[in-house]
């Protein structure tokens, strides 16, 4: 096996690594109550250990499947949860990055929440579609499970939360319904929050500490592939009281080993590939009649 195919194998299984790291990264509770607060309307202004609480059981990270038919766990002809059963028997289906249930502020409302990891944007289809469909599948799941036959008014509010890696700039956008009165007046029953979707943009550097960075600076310290595990560490027990468990920094360590593992196999592809390209080019300046 030639090395730059070793190296392409190497770094895409550390890629792989790397991404499913990610999402445990994200996906504890402290670090989750962080993004809630920061973009969530019925959590603004709550300190994070204060939302910890409210995020119910354990968030499920990379096993319900977002395929319709398949997003809800059976038992015979019932429905009694979402689907965490026999994953290995559906390898290759698309699954939900991390989704979990968090009460509201009253400890009664429930909301259902998803957070998804993107490193580039995709060059197949574009971003937005797919997070419509994600929280589309959110609200329709619910059918049998949230609520019943026809009573829609039991929906409960959805949120799908886009973290994407590697963009120009910092940027925040909240994407939902809106009624446009086009003739008359008239308001219709019924709920324009149910549908919500963040798009979270982290430029390729980690920003300074400002007040309205403070989401995407967490964020980008907690994803670089740069930094080193002992400054992540720093940063997020110094800015944002984040108390580093033992399963928090050993996630840090194994972001930061494959970082530099990626890295290096980077570099070393794109010193093969151009020794290659300057060995194809002086042969044929060489033989050039």
């Amino acid at each position: 096996m030639n090395t730059e195919l070793m190296n392409t194998i190497a770094a895409a299984n550390d890629k792989a690594q790397y991404d499913a790291c990610a999402k445990r990264l994200i996906g504890q509770k402290m670090i989750l109550a962080h993004i809630l607060v920061r973009t969530v309307d019925e959590f603004k202004g709550m300190q994070p250990m204060d939302v910890v609480p409210l995020i119910e059981g354990e968030p499920k990270i990379g096993i319900v499947p977002v395929e319709p038919g398949l997003t809800n766990e059976r038992q015979g002809d019932k429905i009694i949860g979402l689907n965490t059963e026999n994953t290995e028997e559906k390898e290759g289906l698309i699954r939900f990055d991390i989704v979990f249930y968090a009460r509201m502020r009253d400890g009664l409302t429930q909301i259902i929440i998803n957070v998804e990891a993107q490193k580039d944007d995709p060059d197949e289809y574009d971003i937005l579609n797919r997070a419509i469909f994600y929280v589309s599948r959110m609200v329709s799941s619910q059918k049998e499970r949230d609520f019943v036959h026809q009573h829609y008014n039991d929906i409960k509010k959805v949120y799908s939360i886009w973290v994407c890696m590697n963009n120009k700039a910092n940027t925040l956008n909240h994407i939902h319904l809106k009624d446009d009165k086009i003739i008359g007046h008239r308001t219709w029953a019924g709920k324009l929050d149910l549908i919500n979707i963040i798009m979270i943009g982290l430029a390729d550097e980690v920003p300074n500490h400002d007040e309205r960075l403070q989401l995407h600076r967490l964020l980008s310290v907690l994803l670089s592939m740069e930094m080193k595990a002992k400054d992540k560490i720093k940063i997020m027990e110094a800015e944002y009281g984040i108390p580093i468990e033992d399963g928090i920094r050993e996630e840090v360590n194994i972001m930061c080993n494959l970082g530099e593992g990626l890295a290096i196999n980077y570099m070393k592809r794109g010193w093969e590939q151009g020794l290659s390209k300057g060995m194809k080019e002086g042969i044929e300046l060489k033989y050039t009649p």
